[in-house]
């Protein structure tokens, strides 16, 4: 199973010019991906610098027939009225609407694209508590089982806060708690209630992989704290610095967009695994070569 995480920042290189074509192709020529993990794809939101598409995740279905698409909506906004002035200046309502005029509501979050079998979905709201002192949004983490080669895994994609700590912390210590609620569930799954209604068996697997941008430091102490021990479950640890025992991972943000990143480049992007999947990891790799997004992939290949 190949799986690509990548905080794509809706399409938009790291010389500012928005095309999600070019960054599907560049995930293409990394690998034949049968997982694509992606943050920061929007709707609605046009008016974002370079302008995206109208829907993104319209966008992603129809550039990769075959695959399935999964969305998890973070931020939640209204259109933007008549009027009113964004980054990229004046934004009228049709713009935030579309050539039709109808209403669209400004989304941002997260997408799983997968041409794997999935069995479950579930979208979890990541906690959210105040912080004044910083700008925030909603966070979100979309987790998909799915039928991997080897055995199901559940998958998770995520994109924690960025400018405030407690928020982070705190979202990952919700991450930690859905690995021991799926734990539980493991061990002790509901039957089914009949064949065709919502009341399906509970049970799930216990292997997982988390990934997405943390907006975590390397040895941060959110990184920190992800990996340390979970009663009843398998730990989680960091797939690159498992195949890379001693070594120090490459930056996965800031390497080319020097303009956003202004403090340098920062390696905060992981793919996290449930240790029981140590022995079918087979490779993990950062591309520090693309300049499609202001973030680099992280490539990833599960025996």
């Amino acid at each position: 199973m190949w799986l690509i995480n990548w905080n794509v920042q809706w399409g938009r290189s790291a010389d500012g010019k928005v095309d999600l074509a070019h960054t599907l192709d560049e995930a293409r020529r990394l690998a034949d991906f049968d997982v694509l993990c992606l943050q920061e794809i929007t709707r609605g939101f046009s008016a974002l610098a370079g302008h995206p598409g109208d829907d993104q995740f319209a966008e992603l279905a129809r550039l990769l027939p075959g695959y399935a698409v999964l969305e998890a909506i973070g931020a939640d906004l209204p259109a933007v009225p008549s009027g009113v002035s964004g980054t990229s200046g004046a934004l009228k309502a049709t713009d935030a609407a579309g050539a039709s005029g109808a209403s669209r509501r400004r989304q941002f979050g997260n997408a799983l694209v997968t041409r794997l079998p999935v069995e479950r979905v579930i979208h979890h709201t990541l906690p959210w508590p105040a912080d004044p002192a910083a700008p925030s949004m909603q966070r979100v983490a979309l987790e998909a089982v799915l039928d991997a080669p080897g055995g199901a895994v559940r998958v998770l994609v995520t994109h924690l806060e960025f400018y405030s700590l407690p928020q982070r912390l705190a979202q990952v210590d919700e991450l930690r708690r859905l690995q021991l609620e799926a734990v539980d569930h493991a061990k002790h799954p509901a039957a089914a209630e009949g064949a065709i209604g919502p009341f399906s068996a509970s049970g799930r697997p216990v292997s997982a992989l988390v990934c997405g941008d943390f907006n975590s430091a390397f040895e941060s102490e959110a990184y920190q704290r992800m990996l340390e021990p979970l009663p009843g479950s398998p730990a989680f640890i960091d797939s690159w610095t498992t195949l890379h025992p001693g070594a120090t991972p490459p930056p996965t943000a800031g390497v080319y967009d020097t303009v956003q990143w202004k403090n340098g480049p920062l390696t905060c992007d992981f793919v996290f695994a449930t240790e029981d999947l140590s022995g079918r990891l087979r490779s993990c790799e950062i591309d520090g070569a693309t300049r499609a997004s202001d973030h680099q992939p992280i490539v990833l290949e599960l025996d």
